[in-house]
Order: C-alpha cells, then sequence, then structure tokens
C-alpha cells in the first residue's frame, strides 16, 4: 500500500477539516467536507487497484454521507445508502472465508448479536414509528460487517467494530437517548465513522497484499472482483 498517494493524503487532511468545521458548525462547508471523505478514499483503492466491492461499499458510504446531508427527509434513504456498504462489505469477507471462521470462534457473532439487541431494545421505545421496521434490519446489517470483518482481518474488525460504534450513536440519538445536536455527539459520530472506513479500507488492502504474495492471488475464486493487474514492464 502506497501511504504517500495523494489521494490518501487528501483523505486525512479533508477529514481533519471536517472534524474541525463540524465542531465549528460552519454549515455549509462542514456538510462539503464530509461529501468528500469515502470518494477520496475509494479513488485511493481504484488507485492500488483494490477489490472492487470495497470501491463500490465506498461509494455508497458517500450517497449515505449525501443523503442525509440532504435533510431529514432523505434519512431513510441514507440509511439505504448505508445498507448497500454493509452488504458490500459482508459479501466481501464472506468471500474471504468469514463463515468458516465465524465457525470455528462462535463468540465473535454471539457477542455482536447480543451487542446489536441491547442497542436496538435500548433504543426502541424512542424511535419514530417509521424507523422501527428499518432499524432492526440496518442493525442486523451493522453487525453482519463488524462480525464478518473481524472474523477476517483484526485491522479490518476494528474498523467494523467502531461503524457499529458511530451508527448505534446516531440511532440513540434519532430516539432521543442522547442529545444528537450536541457537539461532542457530531464529533464522535464522524470521527468513529472516519476511523471505521480507514481501518476497514487498509485492513482489507493489506489483506490482499499479504494474500497475493503467499501465492494465493492466481485463485480466480480470491481475485475476481479486484481490479485487472496490469504486467510489469520494468
Amino acid at each position: 500500500m502506497s501511504v504517500k498517494s495523494p489521494w490518501l493524503i487528501a483523505f486525512g487532511v479533508v477529514s481533519v477539516v471536517h472534524l474541525v468545521l463540524n465542531a465549528a458548525d460552519a454549515t455549509p462547508w462542514d456538510s462539503i467536507s464530509k461529501c468528500l471523505i469515502a470518494p477520496l478514499l475509494a479513488a485511493w483503492v481504484v488507485e492500488q487497484r483494490g477489490p472492487r466491492l470495497l470501491v463500490a461499499a465506498l461509494v455508497f458510504c458517500f450517497l449515505g454521507d449525501l443523503f442525509l446531508e440532504l435533510g431529514d427527509d432523505l434519512f431513510v434513504v441514507g440509511m439505504a445508502a448505508f445498507a448497500g456498504a454493509h452488504c458490500c462489505f459482508i459479501r466481501f469477507f464472506i468471500l474471504r472465508g468469514a463463515l468458516q471462521q465465524l465457525r470455528a470462534k462462535p463468540w465473535i457473532l454471539v457477542v455482536y448479536v447480543a451487542a446489536a439487541i441491547g442497542l436496538v431494545a435500548w433504543a426502541w421505545s424512542g424511535l419514530e414509528p417509521g424507523l422501527r421496521p428499518i432499524v432492526p434490519v440496518y442493525a442486523a446489517l451493522l453487525l453482519g460487517t463488524a462480525s464478518t470483518s473481524l472474523a477476517t482481518d483484526l485491522r479490518a474488525g476494528i474498523g467494523g467494530a467502531l461503524f457499529l460504534v458511530s451508527d448505534g450513536i446516531i440511532a440513540l440519538g434519532e430516539a432521543d437517548r442522547i442529545d444528537k445536536d450536541a457537539t461532542g455527539t457530531g464529533l464522535a459520530i464522524m470521527g468513529l465513522y472516519i476511523f471505521a472506513i480507514l481501518l476497514l479500507t487498509t485492513g482489507i488492502l493489506d489483506r490482499e497484499k499479504r494474500t497475493i504474495a503467499a501465492g494465493a492471488g492466481f485463485d480466480p475464486t480470491i481475485r475476481t472482483d479486484c481490479w485487472p493487474r496490469l504486467p510489469n514492464t520494468m
């Protein structure tokens, strides 16, 4: 992985700028900077010829950020976009053997199922009726990403856990369990989210690099979702 890539550097700079703007409530610049975060990371993945499923997940994250910033009326649409991101993450980790790892380590799933049930139960009575059918489904996708990522790679697994916590805070805010308009709440949500997608992305890319180095890069069942690699002419 190239940590000196201008795309990755731009991701870091924009992330820091966004957190500052978020704390200062500098509308609309905080919204604009937020919607640049995931695309910059996706551009870096493309530059690194990473998995297409990872690029798709980050594009869905961008759409989720965009719809959530366009207004409360599109909150459910934003959730749907993030649900698409989690479907991509889960699909990727399943292709990398996450289900077999979960069978060997069932405690991972048990812990996350308990956490998801506890979160939904805590928020349930405060949720608007229109959100109640949606939140459990989204929580299931969150625990799916968290459990399959941890079963596959530790760094990515930490990212999956942070994603769950970040979105859990959003759910508690929507249920009026915490003050969703507080500066600290917004910073916690975005800080955790930024680290979540960064750790998921770098964990996946690092794992793919190690897989190729071990000789598995020629297995078509493993590399079918990645960008084609040009022959080295040097």
